[in-house]
């Protein structure tokens, strides 16, 4: 079993050039590139549950998110608030170190705003980082 991720959209619906694979193949020059439109979302599901102690993530700068909002969830249960995170507006690999105790099986990242006027995200890279729960 392995990860699976879905994310709220695709530009043009053109998974072959921007899909969420992308953000994942640690190739720079690739990414995923959300549709427009307000408070993108991607979620993730883990193969087993995790303790997440950090995110790692990388936009394209004028295409980042200025709030972020970090959910998890137990089995197919409701989404629990995280952490809030603020990216900035550039190119860079940013990293966000969490503190969340519970295990979680699966994970939602919501971009609440963009700094691109149509809301379009752009992501090259995510990782997120932690370890297995017992």
């Amino acid at each position: 079993m392995m990860l699976i991720c879905r994310v709220s959209s695709v530009l043009n619906r053109d998974v072959k050039q921007f899909g969420k694979k992308f953000m994942f193949d640690s190739n720079e020059e690739t990414c995923w590139n959300s549709d427009q439109g307000d408070c993108q979302w991607l979620i993730l599901d883990f193969p087993q549950s995790v303790n997440v102690s950090e995110l790692k993530v990388q936009f394209q700068g004028g295409f980042s998110a200025k709030t972020c909002r970090l959910e998890g969830c137990s089995g197919d249960g409701d989404f629990t608030l995280i952490s809030h995170f603020y990216p900035e507006d550039n190119n860079s690999l940013q990293i966000s170190f969490i503190i969340f105790a519970a295990a979680v099986d699966r994970v939602k990242i919501t971009f609440e705003n963009s700094t691109d006027f149509f809301g379009r995200i752009i992501v090259y890279t995510l990782d997120i980082l932690g370890e297995k729960s017992l």
